[in-house]
């Protein structure tokens, strides 16, 4: 159970880095409305996709 939650939580956090690195880059799909929210959202999900991978690799062995 504990390795499908993590499995989410990496493609979850995949999905919003790639939709606010989208937004930083080219200014889709919320036309850059904060910069300073943008980078939170990218540093989030980063975090929780290191989580999400560090539980992953203790589940695994």
């Amino acid at each position: 159970m504990s390795k499908v939650l993590s499995f989410t939580g990496l493609i979850v956090s995949g999905l919003i880095v790639i939709l606010f690195v989208a937004d930083l880059a080219a200014a889709f799909p919320f036309q850059r409305e904060s910069v300073a929210a943008d980078a939170g959202f990218i540093l989030g999900g980063l975090i929780v996709a290191y989580l999400s991978w560090s539980i992953m690799e203790r589940t695994r062995k």
